[in-house]
């Protein structure tokens, strides 16, 4: 049988991981990283759907402690959820390899904002690699956990979105592994446990570590220098690499494949080699900036090209040194709710109502388009419920009673529950009103089970964590469960109802999505 295989750079890292004996893989679905996760479960690995990514990061630590290899993928918003574990787990690093997937967005093709990881690993003191295709996506999956038990650190892979969805010929270098048989957890206590008396000699070591890798990179797999024929040289990582390649095949590149620690000594003595020598990077000029600080000199590029994902044209203009305006591409169609969707008519009805509507993150986000524009606000996972109450504390009581928060199932799983506590805890004077838009999956990232579902990564019966049960059991005065389809008139009738109560109201708008109903039927 061949070794060879056209894999995504998602597939590419579930193969490795199989392939590099994990024994857990954890995370949540969030575009572009979903299907690292979803092809693991396929291929064999045992893997799980977390309530969120801090949950994700804390079982994957735990699995690490124990002497395994574990996997916790998550999209580059999420680490910002698992920044809490992920800083201090490289104080206690781990025993078993732990590699962290972050899958930043450049563009924002499916996020809310264009945050840029590279800075987290170098805040979290945490070594980052990132791959240019899926081979190398494989390679440093396979290489990431090597890394991580010889260092006894967690390893971040940090790819992007065409790193992710592009498909390359990927060729497996290792034998499969069964896993680990040795697994158990060693007690520790001056390691392990994080007061600050145990914590402030930790950081110390973490810093040795990071001396370390720093010196080991100087010379590591991670990094490749090929020659020029020109006096122009190319400091570049990730997919950047591919484009500097076309824009300038004659240029001599230094390729990061290992972006922190940077080995600054090889980087110096690539600078030295040419006359001009430029950094060619998506995002935030992280490396640019780095090289700087260490006084080396290179070229950037203008701020224009900080924004969005670059391209073959964008980096011709940044080797040109043409900072020109950029063409502004052409719109698209807006994206729609699906027809048919339950949706809708929660929509229809807030907007009769004239109900000022802090939203959420999920495909309901597409009710602040037209025809509706009915959500108002989207901050981050789980601020709908939260940014309508302080709506509600502050506002003139008629405008208050029109404050209406509306959250998803899989959302109110992840972050909402949380702000339903606070909604009891720290109650507005008016009371408030939260619809949850239960449509039984986690529809934007492509229809993946959670909790609330019922069902687990491989859409197998599991427990199933009921909303209203929470509601109830927290304190709410009103809990309501409404089938929009069946009912439709009843959700303008209840919402009205609840918003002429100072009472504290959840309405679950209840109705399986037509799409996850159809890729049930077929499994």
């Amino acid at each position: 049988m061949t070794n060879k295989f056209l894999l995504s750079g998602n597939e590419a890292v579930a193969e490795a991981s199989l392939d590099a004996g994990v024994s857990l893989g954890t995370g949540y679905p969030g575009t572009p990283s979903t299907e690292i996760l979803e092809h693991f479960a396929e291929i064999g690995g045992k893997a799980q759907w977390s309530p969120n990514e801090k949950v994700a990061l804390e079982v994957g630590v735990g699995a690490a402690y124990g002497k395994a290899r574990a996997i916790v993928t998550m999209k580059h918003v999420g680490l910002n959820v698992a920044a809490d574990p992920f800083f201090t787990a490289a104080y206690t690093g781990v025993d078993g390899g732990l590699v962290i997937v972050s899958a930043d967005d450049p563009g924002m093709s499916s996020s809310q904002n264009e945050q840029d990881n590279r800075h987290l690993a170098e805040a979290a003191e945490i070594p980052m690699l990132e791959p240019s295709d899926s081979q190398e996506a494989y390679d440093f999956t396979v290489k990431g956990f090597e890394l991580s038990e010889k260092w006894k650190i967690p390893v971040l892979l940090r790819m992007t979105t065409r790193i992710c969805h592009s498909k390359t010929i990927v060729e497996k270098k290792i034998r499969p592994s069964k896993g680990y048989s040795n697994l158990k957890f060693v007690k520790d206590l001056r390691g392990k446990v994080m007061i600050p008396s145990n914590a402030r000699p930790a950081h110390l070591r973490l810093r040795e570590k990071i001396a370390e890798l720093a010196e080991f990179n100087e010379e590591s797999f991670f990094n490749k220098v090929e020659k020029g024929l020109i006096d122009t040289g190319i400091i570049t990582s990730g997919i950047s690499y591919q484009y500097a390649k076309e824009a300038e095949p004659d240029a001599g590149i230094l390729k990061l494949g290992m972006t922190y620690p940077l080995p600054f000594d090889k980087i110096r003595s690539f600078a030295g080699k040419y006359k001009r020598c430029i950094v060619i990077e998506e995002g935030d000029p992280y490396l640019f900036k780095s090289i700087m600080a260490a006084g080396i000199e290179v070229e950037g590029k203008h701020d224009i090209f900080r924004l969005g994902e670059l391209n073959l044209k964008r980096v011709r203009k940044i080797l040109a040194g043409e900072n020109t305006s950029e063409e502004i591409p052409p719109c698209g169609k807006a994206p729609q709710l699906c027809p048919g969707c339950p949706h809708k008519t929660v929509y229809e009805a807030l907007k009769k109502l004239g109900c000022t509507v802090p939203g959420d993150i999920g495909c309901y986000s597409l009710g602040t388009l037209p025809p509706y524009e009915a959500m108002d606000t989207l901050l981050c996972m789980g601020a709908g419920i939260t940014v309508g109450l302080g709506l509600r504390h502050i506002l003139p009581e008629e405008k208050a009673m029109k404050v209406v928060s509306v959250i998803g199932d899989s959302t109110f799983i992840h972050s909402g529950i949380t702000g339903l506590v606070d909604m009891v805890y720290n109650r507005p004077p008016t009371g408030h009103v939260v619809i949850i838009l239960d449509n039984n999956t986690t529809a934007m990232t492509g229809l993946q089970e959670h909790p609330g579902s019922g069902r687990d990564i491989m859409h197998n019966p599991s427990h199933q964590v009921k909303i209203e049960d929470i509601s109830r059991a927290i304190g709410i005065e009103n809990v309501d469960v409404v089938d929009m389809l069946k009912n439709p008139e009843e959700i303008e009738k209840i919402i009205t109802k609840r918003l002429s109560e100072k009472k504290t109201s959840v309405i679950i708008a209840r109705r399986p999505c037509v799409l996850s109903v159809k890729l049930k039927a077929k499994i």
